[in-house]
């Protein structure tokens, strides 16, 4: 019962169920928002998120990145890259429109300067998420419905969160990284390395080797 809860759970369960309500409309004004500010919406919603996850949950503000993290977390890039060349020709070839949503969504690479853009990736945006999605959400839901289960469920959150984008594909793909990072916390892989690992992935799919023909 929720009221049989620890205070530390029912602190986290707050901060998530009010995450989850900012996040919605946050992240359709991100991506249906004039298209010319996307990365500036896109990093005061990682800094809104990301800020809450720290405030919720004490232990994050602890996070380490030490030489194991990095490695681990560029492995588990890797991985998720290769599973994302497989994915790449799946969603052009089957999903309808797949094409031209993975198109749209590498459009965004030229709305600023390479730099700018990898310098947001990698200090706000990738760390936050990981801060919000898998230390806030999933270790909320984790503690309320085990860790598998809370795992399952807090991956499904972040692929539904993106059906405001309107972008089917972008929704598919939330999904698979989404399960791939919760997937990895449940198991015990630190926050830190997520953390490296989502950045590694975000740069490195992004901004220097697509999955694909984007011309």
């Amino acid at each position: 019962m929720a009221g049989q809860l620890p205070a530390r759970s029912r602190t986290l369960e707050a901060a998530t169920a009010l995450g989850l309500a900012a996040a919605l409309p946050a992240f359709a004004a991100t991506f249906r928002g004039p298209r010319d500010r996307f990365w500036s919406r896109m990093t005061a919603t990682g800094a809104v998120l990301g800020g809450l996850a720290l405030a919720a949950n004490p232990r994050l503000r602890r996070t380490h990145i030490g030489a194991r993290e990095v490695a681990l977390g560029l492995a588990s890039a890797a991985a998720l890259y290769g599973t994302f060349r497989l994915g790449d020709r799946f969603a052009r070839r089957f999903v309808p429109g797949g094409d031209d949503q993975i198109r749209d969504i590498y459009s965004l690479r030229d709305l600023a300067p390479r730099g700018e853009t990898a310098a947001r990736l990698v200090t706000i945006v990738g760390p936050a998420e990981e801060l919000f999605w898998r230390g806030l959400v999933q270790e909320a839901l984790m503690r309320r419905y085990g860790r598998w289960t809370g795992a399952a469920v807090a991956a499904a959150a972040y692929s539904a969160v993106h059906v405001t984008t309107g972008n089917l594909t972008l929704m598919g793909a939330a999904g698979v990284a989404g399960a791939h990072w919760c997937a990895l916390y449940a198991a015990g892989v630190p926050i830190g390395a997520l953390i490296v690992s989502h950045c590694a992935w975000d740069v490195w799919i992004f901004l220097v080797q697509p999955t694909g023909d984007i011309s």
